[in-house]
This record gives C-alpha cells, structure tokens and sequence, in this order.
C-alpha cells in the first residue's frame, strides 16, 4: 500500500496540492485563534456555509465564482457582526438566520437550474488535487495579508477579542475591527474553499486554535502555535492521503483531530480546563 516515501513528490499536481494545503492550514490557524477565543467557533461553518450560496449563484448565473462567492462572504459576514453586535439574539443565532438562508438559496438555485454541479461538489468537498498556479498565489497572498493586519493591528485585534466594550471605550473602532476580522475569514475561506472544501473548513479554522489553546494562556504564543498545527496537519493530511488513497481534506481534518486528541490528553486538566474556561469569557 505504501509506495516510496518521496513518490507522491515526482507529481506536479501533487506539490501543487501540498504547498495549497499548507498555506490554508497555515491562515486557517491563524484566524482560527480569534473565532475560537471569541466563542464563534460557528463562524466558519457558517460562512463556509453563506459563501456555497454565492458559489451557486455565480455559476448559475455565468459569473466568475470568486467574484460571486466573494461578495456574498463578505456580505455575509459583515451582516452576521451587525446582527451580533445588536445584542437582540447573539451571534450563534446570527449565524444560523443569515447563513442557512444562504446555503437554502444556493441548493434552490441548483435545483431550479441544475447546472455546473460538478464545480459545486468541488466546493463542498474540496479538490486538493485539482490545484492550479492561481490558487497557490490567491491562498500564498491571502496568507500575506491576513499576517500583516494581524501584526499591524495587533493591540487592536487584541483589545477588541478580549474585551470589547473597554476597547471600544478606549478609541479602539471595534465595529472596525469586527469587521475586518470578517472579511479576513471571507476572503480565507474563498480561498482556501477549492482546497479543502466548505464542508471541512471550520474544522481546520476550530482544530489548531483548540490545540494552541489547551497549550497555552498566551494570545501572542496562541498566534504562533496554531498555523503551526494547521500547517503540520495540513502536510501530513496530504501526504498520507496520497498513500491511503483517500480524500486529502478529510484526511487533513483527520491527522489535526489526531493532534488535538493527544494533545488533549497530554495537557491534562490544565490544558482542559483552559478550554473550559474559554467558553465562559
């Protein structure tokens, strides 16, 4: 069943894929660290979720699928934090309303004119395999940017995650902030969609900010840690995938469960009480 160690690397579709999913296990820890302190571990699933409706329209409609989904996942995400930050139903509601709607209108629209059904299981399931030149540079400058306006913003970003209404009261433009954080996921899960597949991503936003989590209190380590962990799983998913012959996402979502589990078991109470604690902040 396994063939040579370094077989899988003599494909150019192979390397493509790794270099892809790297990359997207890479920005997904990153983010990740903000919707797992923020309790929006929903966020990805949702958004993911928002931007298949989008990905169907365009492609119903003839329009360029980035153009398409990519409005409608910004759009999306800006709405959700709106509706969020009114306080009248929170955000796990927001979510729900706004992205489900989404993910219905998407599915009607196929149905109605079932057309490019091949594309859209892509973008459910992923196609790492399917990779090209564009996509490595759309989620190689995804990376870029995401790591500099975290960087940039950094006391900002950390201001806001923490504690909101003290940084808004300090000069912090939290709504700001908010809705940069947004858009940054949008634009990585538009990304990053191709790759792994909508279905999967906030597995891979939620997994590596868990395991940084349970490792550390600190929120400039956390920020290391978890593209760490995402980039790790990502590698050894697409490597083994390739070996087993299964699906790369899946198996990349598999080998971060497996880091998680024994991370979870190493840290003891302490790294699970962390958890524990975080839901309450």
């Amino acid at each position: 069943m396994f063939g040579g160690v370094f077989t899988p690397f003599a494909y150019e579709f192979f390397r493509n894929g790794l270099v892809v999913a790297t990359l997207a296990g890479t920005l997904c820890g990153i983010l990740g660290v903000f919707v797992v302190l923020r309790g929006m571990s929903y966020i990805g699933h949702g958004l993911s979720h928002a931007v298949f409706g989008g990905a169907a329209a365009s492609a119903v409609m003839n329009v360029n699928y980035f153009a398409g989904a990519g409005i409608w996942g910004v759009a999306s995400g800006v709405i959700i934090g709106r509706i969020a930050r009114r306080r009248v139903i929170g955000a796990d509601a927001a979510i729900g309303v706004v992205t489900t709607a989404s993910f219905a209108m998407g599915l009607a629209l196929l149905n109605r004119y079932g057309q490019a059904q091949k594309s859209i299981e892509a973008v459910l399931f992923g196609s790492v395999l399917g990779v090209q030149t564009i996509d490595i540079f759309a989620v190689g400058a995804t990376t870029l940017l995401v790591i500099a306006i975290v960087v940039g913003l950094y006391r900002a970003f950390l201001f806001a995650t923490f504690d909101p209404e003290v940084a808004q009261v300090s000069g912090v433009k939290v709504a700001l902030i908010e809705a940069i954080l947004m858009a940054m996921l949008s634009l990585t899960i538009l990304v990053t969609m191709r790759v792994i597949g909508t279905l999967l991503i906030s597995a891979l936003l939620v997994i590596p900010a868990s395991v940084a989590r349970m490792l550390t209190n600190s929120f400039a380590k956390m920020l290391w840690i978890a593209p760490i962990v995402g980039a790790v799983s990502a590698f050894f998913g697409m490597y083994l995938s390739f070996h087993l012959d299964t699906s790369a996402s899946a198996t990349i979502i598999l080998v971060g469960t497996f880091i998680f589990i024994v991370v979870y078991a190493a840290a003891g109470l302490r790294g699970r009480s962390r958890i524990a604690g975080m839901h309450s902040h």
